[in-house]
């Protein structure tokens, strides 16, 4: 499989260049989804595209039992250099090479699959939404399998190792309103100031306790308050929460802790305070037979001293609500070590290429290990 996969390292490094090069942000990736769907079909996929968002999926062989493969396609907005830009610091360029590479391998092998293998390709995992519209497509409704990829940053896992599992935590946006009416800066009793509103928020926020073993974080990010004029005390605010936990049944305390103290504090100061939650994203929940597939996989590929334990992080994915959503679903996310620095999401990340390699053996080996199992299943 390794002289295979030299042979085919020129094209696999041509994809990885040419989607590193024409980064599309959330929703829009656009050329993204044309260049992967005649990628697919150059490759004798079935392809399936959706009229009213991005995205794409190949299928592969056919069969009642069926595995999938995940890769996500969009890339940050954020300033590189000084400049905003369109920029794939996350590695869903290199994630969506190594499910392209995973089908070239197959191609070149000239393995015939005993089942169906769909190739996904998400849009909109940077805003956390991309997977619920596949799953309203229906696009894993039949999978028996499910299994991703993610980079992993050096500090977590170094170049040559790997982990069947990543644990991510949950994660979710609370947006917020603080509405009410200006004041003349010179008689602030007739006002409320709402930046003293939001101050008083991030008080309480600091004083939230739960199982000191269960980590978890919450925080404002944005705040919006006061126009042009400076004598002006502002009545309205908007501002944003970022939650964060690493279990679902965590997060679910967190969120009613937040809300009694937006409840409290805008009874305190007698304003009316709007909330509503967005870009939820549940904690993962890793099935043991795909993680002991996996890890097969990887011991096979990079050597069973470089197999690491699941990699836990505070970090989010959408990946997850599809085993939510969709719990007869077996699925792992394969953590690659690559060298990534400084980490994700800096707008000048790099990680070594020569990794993209090591990852597209593991899948290949995951997938083909997963329907050997199951035919040897069947015929016990």
């Amino acid at each position: 499989m390794k002289k295979t996969l030299e042979k085919l390292k020129p094209i696999i490094f041509e994809v990885f260049d040419h989607l590193h090069q024409n980064p599309e942000i959330s929703w829009k990736e656009v050329n993204t989804t044309n260049y992967i769907a005649e990628f697919l079909k150059s490759y004798g996929c079935e392809v399936k595209t959706f009229p009213d968002h991005t995205g794409v999926v190949g299928e592969l062989g056919n069969g009642l039992f069926k595995v999938g493969v995940r890769a996500d396609m969009d890339s940050l907005w954020q300033e590189v250099n000084g400049t905003f830009q369109a920029n794939h610091s996350c590695g869903h360029d290199a994630h969506m090479t190594m499910v392209l590479g995973t089908l070239l391998l197959l191609k070149e092998m000239q393995v015939e699959l005993p089942g169906q293998l769909k190739l996904m390709f998400q849009p909109a995992e940077e805003v956390g939404n991309g997977a619920l519209k596949m799953i309203e497509k229906q696009v894993i409704d039949d999978l028996d399998f499910l299994y991703g990829v993610h980079l992993r940053p050096i500090h977590e896992l170094s170049m040559g190792t790997a982990s069947p599992g990543i644990i991510h935590g949950a994660a979710e946006t609370v947006s917020a309103k603080i509405i009410g009416f200006d004041a003349h800066g010179a008689r602030p009793d007739l006002g409320i100031n709402a930046i003293e509103v939001v101050s008083a928020i991030v008080e309480q926020l600091k004083g939230i306790r739960l199982n000191p073993f269960d980590s978890f974080s919450v925080k404002m990010t944005q705040v919006n308050a006061g126009g042009e004029n400076k004598n002006v005390i502002p009545g309205s605010a908007q501002f944003h929460l970022d939650l964060r936990a690493q279990k679902n049944e965590t997060m679910t305390e967190l969120v009613r802790k937040v809300e009694h103290i937006l409840l409290h504090v805008a009874s305190l100061f007698r304003v009316k305070i709007e909330f509503d939650h967005q870009e939820k994203v549940y904690a993962a929940v890793v099935h043991p037979e795909a993680q002991r597939i996996m890890a097969k996989a990887i011991a096979e590929s990079i050597g069973e001293g470089n197999v690491m334990p699941p990699v836990v992080t505070p970090g989010a994915e959408d990946f997850h609500f599809y085993t939510k959503e969709r719990p007869h679903l077996k699925a792992a996310m394969l953590g690659l070590g690559c060298d990534l620095a400084p980490g994700l999401h800096h707008p000048n990340m790099s990680f070594n290429r020569e990794a993209l390699l090591d990852g597209i053996e593991i899948l290949t080996r995951t997938v083909l290990a997963t329907f050997e199992q199951k035919l040897t299943s069947f015929y016990q």
